[in-house]
């Protein structure tokens, strides 16, 4: 049963990654004739009200099952108040920022650093566990990055396109750590709100410096493009981080440059040089390393209560009030009674132990 519930994971975290992987481009052809702020501003706006639309849908069809959604709670408001502000806000800018100076088949590379920075913080301020595997993955994405930044440095001058895209990515790695510890609740509702905040605050900014609107279709298209890869996209990657933690998350989630990559090299007719492909090889590396990870070991498991959609796996042996009715999976405060095991696993929300 467990192994089901990775494997949920990793097809959220895979599907997060395209979503955001094909947006890239695609934000690329509009950076031209909007500011960076007001397209950023729109992506994460766009995102949110979308978002808010199946917010309300669900509720009006699903109106009986609403106890199933787990919302948040006043302890993640700080959490999600410092994720948007480090991920919706700070980082989009910081993107749209370095896609004005860098072609957006790099870009889409260089974004693989956000996967890089989300494991090194998991690592070593949030004590997740890592192996010499799973380093050598993270450094072979690294080398990459770093061989990105190197070719599109100008011959005088520091190569600030590439610089802005990084410090977009360790923006979005301490949201992923953030928003990790909010995981557990409705992804719709933390995505919704982070697209509404973000979208608010960095479109307020854009007016106030007398950045105008984009017109009709223009303004569609980049909302869909946020609602797309930044909306949905979010909403499977905190439900990825529910099953995967933020590490391993952020590793599935380094395939989303190459989607991009692919759909630059085929909308922009972008040619790359060969130091581009250097790049590619060692990042693909590096992700295989982590796709092909086997964790085993025994471990226990310390009483624990809390909230969450669950099924009756070997974790969830807990009994029920006369009241359910027998559907899986449910949603209610449930309590996990000492266990010791082995088993495949990654470091989601039941495997916080220490190595």
């Amino acid at each position: 049963m467990k192994s089901h519930l990775i494997h949920k994971g990793v097809v959220y975290a895979l599907l997060a990654a395209a979503l955001f992987g094909i947006s890239t481009p695609f934000a690329k052809t509009m950076v031209t004739d909007i500011a960076p702020v007001m397209l950023a501003g729109i992506l994460y706006l766009g995102s949110g009200l979308g978002l808010l639309l199946i917010f309300i849908l669900r509720a009006a069809i699903f109106h009986h099952r609403q106890d199933q959604f787990v919302p948040l709670t006043r302890p993640d408001l700080p959490w999600l108040a410092a994720a948007i502000l480090t991920g919706g806000i700070a980082g989009p800018v910081l993107l749209m920022v370095g896609l004005t100076l860098t072609p957006a088949s790099t870009t889409s590379l260089l974004l693989n650093m956000e996967g890089v920075l989300t494991a090194m913080l998991a690592w070593f301020v949030f004590k997740e566990n890592f192996d010499r595997r799973i380093f050598l993955g993270m450094l072979l994405i690294v080398v990459a990055g770093l061989l990105l930044s190197w070719e599109q440095a100008p011959v005088l001058g520091v190569p600030w396109g590439a610089l802005a895209i990084m410090a977009a990515c360790l923006c979005w790695a301490i949201d992923n750590n953030l928003t990790r510890k909010v995981a557990a609740s409705d992804a719709l509702q933390i995505a919704g709100i982070k697209g509404l905040v973000a979208g608010t605050v960095n479109l307020s900014i854009a007016l106030l410096y007398g950045y105008k609107l984009p017109h009709g279709y223009t303004l569609l298209s980049v909302g869909m493009i946020g609602f797309s890869g930044y909306g949905l996209s979010l909403v499977m990657f905190v439900l990825a981080l529910r099953h995967l933690g933020a590490a391993r998350t952020g590793a599935y989630f380094s395939s989303a440059p190459f989607v991009g990559t692919a759909m630059s090299l085929l909308l922009l007719s972008e040619q790359p040089g060969s130091m581009f492909w250097l790049a590619a090889v060692l990042m693909g590396a590096g992700i295989w390393l982590h796709l092909s990870e086997n964790h085993e070991h025994e471990h226990d498991h310390e009483a624990l209560q809390h909230t969450h959609e669950h099924t009756h796996d070997l974790h969830h042996q807990h009994e029920h009030d006369t009241g359910w009715d027998g559907t899986e999976p449910h949603v209610h405060q449930h309590q996990h009674h000492p266990i010791r095991h082995k088993h495949p696993h990654y470091p989601d929300m039941h495997h916080q132990h220490v190595h």
